[in-house]
């Protein structure tokens, strides 16, 4: 499993995770590569308990944001805690950087928010599933439980032929987790 490197941030944001009542739920697999999905995305503080929890476990995930947060003041930090700026409207551009970069590193765990953005969406971008497949790489589902606050983490998810029965098949596992403001 890839590791953050500083453990004095590691002792820090544990702290914090333990003091703010949030826990983990669930097994991080021992797999050198992975697409993580994250959902519901109904808020800004996804992003921030998701980096809490991120450094405090040590877990080396790079993650892919919308260019517009990589400015000045916060894109310096982003970059160095993982972050990957988006050109949201090239996507198909986007699947093949992402594949590009599976296939140039031995170990690459990349994080994605399948909603696309904090507002509800009836569908999901499939750029995720394309990544994964394209990469072989297996998709492991993160969520985000508010009412119980919970960061979650379930089963390891071996993309098939069928993108839609896939992301369908994805979207039901995520049917009893409360993001901030909503489900999914």
């Amino acid at each position: 499993m890839p590791q953050f490197p500083d453990r004095a941030w590691r002792h820090a944001f544990r702290a914090l995770v333990r003091w703010s009542g949030w826990r983990l739920e669930g097994e991080l697999p021992d797999v050198p590569k992975l697409v993580l999905i994250v959902a519901p995305h109904s808020s800004w503080w996804d992003g921030i308990w998701g980096l809490l929890f991120k450094v405090a476990m040590g877990v080396d995930i790079s993650f892919m944001a919308k260019r517009e947060l990589f400015r000045w003041p916060l894109g310096g930090l982003l970059r160095r805690l993982g972050g990957v700026p988006i050109e949201r409207r090239a996507a198909h551009d986007v699947v093949e950087q992402m594949v590009e970069r599976f296939r140039a590193r031995e170990r690459l765990w990349l994080g994605i928010e399948p909603e696309g953005t904090r507002k509800a969406v009836a569908k999901w971008k499939s750029g995720f599933w394309h990544i994964a497949r394209e990469a072989g790489v297996p998709i492991l589902p993160g969520y985000f439980d508010y009412p119980r606050k919970v960061i979650g983490l379930g089963p390891l998810f071996e993309p098939g032929n069928d993108k839609n029965a896939d992301i369908a098949a994805l979207r039901a596992f995520y049917a009893p987790f409360k993001g901030k403001y909503r489900g999914v």
